[in-house]
């Protein structure tokens, strides 16, 4: 609740920097002191009435009144958004809602790009393994073949061994052969 009562005065000092971004010390000294009510300023100039930020100007009846704190936009009672002007006189309220829009719209979209890129990015880093690492896995991968290739061949030696034991394998240094029935 604090920050809606923050939130105009936020955007009125916003509004009063930006306006005031080429003036000096000695004219921004030189604005209308607080004291003054807004009313004073009708049917003057739009600049005279906001060089007190706690003014807004309306161009449908060229009258100055107080902004109204309590509300974060002025109510079209008072004034239509498209009329209304506060801090500077050459942007309204329309456009100022509608450029906060798009800059916060682009704010949020490149976030969500740059987000989107960045665990992209660390994904496909992670899968691409560094040259260490390839070599781990080829030295590996070779020792694994190493050892199937060694069982292999202690397995081979066994079955040479129970053939020759039951005299399945025609080796010639073999006293014992396979009686053959003809």
């Amino acid at each position: 609740m604090e920050a809606l009562r923050l939130w105009p005065l936020w955007l009125q000092g916003l509004a009063l920097a930006w306006g005031r971004a080429g003036t000096g010390p000695a004219q921004l000294a030189a604005t209308a002191s607080p004291a003054q009510a807004c009313s004073e300023f009708s049917q003057k100039s739009c600049e005279e009435c906001l060089k007190n930020v706690s003014c807004l100007w309306c161009y449908t009846n060229n009258t100055c009144v107080n902004y109204p704190v309590r509300s974060i936009l002025p109510p079209s009672s008072l004034c239509s958004l498209s009329n209304a002007r506060w801090g500077v006189c050459w942007i309204n309220f329309e456009a100022l809602i509608i450029a906060i829009a798009v800059a916060a719209g682009l704010i949020l979209v490149s976030v969500a790009v740059c987000c989107c890129y960045c665990c992209y990015c660390r994904r496909r880093h992670s899968r691409r393994p560094d040259e260490e690492e390839e070599e781990r896995l080829a030295r590996n991968k070779e020792e694994r073949r190493l050892q199937s290739l060694q069982r292999k061949h202690e397995r081979k030696l066994k079955h040479d061994e129970i053939r020759r034991k039951y005299g399945l394998l025609q080796d010639s240094d073999n006293p014992y052969s396979r009686f053959e029935n003809e």
